[in-house]
């Protein structure tokens, strides 16, 4: 019997499910889709001017990231996030990430620890609110969090492990760009600089500890919002 060989998609085909990916990526992280709104694949073929194979090529790129959920006999849709789904993402980064930072302070090297440093700097030093964002997380605030984040777990030297928080991150992140305002009760500044304290004064216990501590205060504000 012959075997099937799977023929890669063709560049042309390639480099246009890429553009399309990265369009619609950006527009449901920048809030241009409400949460539950269908995607629907005839109607961006024509608006993109592509073929319906190449939008469904990006829309299973976009399920996998957590950004759209395909839904029995009716297409696509940006996820419709409920406190259920906010509390399985928040239990499934207390269960990955302190462990990660585990291995990171065991198998991070000085070059690790400096990176460490450098991202908490660029974090601490970015404002978190602009007149232009409003009650909302900068941008660039995002971004300097999500460098900071990561890269405390980056000395575990797994990348398989480390692309399971890419994509945890970016679901949750969708949810608390919907639904996170100013939180003046909540010193994030300090959380962060002891993360970095105790990642960088090799200090796995309590790194491990704070890490929980952060992520799970930042699912009961998600789901506070979202009630």
């Amino acid at each position: 019997m012959t075997r099937a060989v799977h023929t890669p998609p063709p560049p042309a085909k390639q480099m246009l499910s890429e553009q399309v990916y990265a369009h619609l990526r950006n527009a449901i992280m920048r809030g241009e889709y409400a949460p539950g709104d269908a995607l629907k694949p005839q109607d961006l073929a024509s608006r993109h001017g592509v073929s319906l194979a190449v939008v469904r090529e990006a829309l299973v790129r976009l399920v996998g990231d957590g950004l759209a959920e395909r839904l029995t006999n009716r297409g696509f849709a940006v996820p419709a996030f409920s406190d259920h789904r906010l509390q399985q993402i928040g239990e499934a980064r207390r269960a990955i990430e302190p462990v990660l930072l585990r291995m990171s302070i065991e198998r991070g090297d000085v070059s690790w620890e400096g990176e460490v440093r450098a991202a908490h700097h660029r974090l601490a030093r970015t404002p978190a609110f602009t007149p232009e964002d409003g009650e909302y997380y900068s941008e660039a605030w995002a971004q300097a969090h999500r460098v900071f984040h990561r890269t405390l777990l980056e000395g575990c030297g797994n990348p398989v492990l480390l692309e399971t928080f890419d994509r945890l991150w970016v679901a949750s992140e969708l949810a608390r760009r919907w639904s996170t305002h100013r939180n003046p009760e909540r010193d994030g500044l300090d959380e962060h600089r002891r993360l970095e304290e105790a990642a960088l004064a090799r200090d796995p216990d309590t790194a491990a500890a704070l890490l929980t501590h952060h992520l799970t205060l930042t699912t009961a504000a998600l789901a506070e919002q979202e009630g």
